[in-house]
C-alpha cells in the first residue's frame, strides 16, 4: 500500500512541475490521437496519450 501511495505522490509532484512545459504536448495532440467527427460532434479516442501515461506510470512503478 505504501510503494502505490509513494508512486501517486511522485507522479502528482512531477506532473506538477512539468505542467507548464507540458502544455505544448497536451493529450490529444500525439501522433496516434484520433480526433472523429460523428454527428456533429468531435469524438476523442487518445491512443497515443494513453500508451505513454500507461508506461510511463509503469516505469515510475519500477522505480520505486
Amino acid at each position: 500500500m505504501l510503494k502505490w501511495l509513494l508512486t501517486v505522490l511522485v507522479v502528482l509532484v512531477i506532473l506538477a512541475v512539468a505542467t507548464p512545459w507540458l502544455g505544448r504536448f497536451a493529450p490529444g495532440r500525439l501522433p496516434g490521437d484520433f480526433r472523429i467527427p460523428v454527428c456533429g460532434r468531435l469524438l476523442y479516442v487518445p491512443l497515443a496519450s494513453t500508451i505513454v501515461l500507461a508506461l510511463l506510470v509503469w516505469a515510475i512503478g519500477k522505480l520505486v
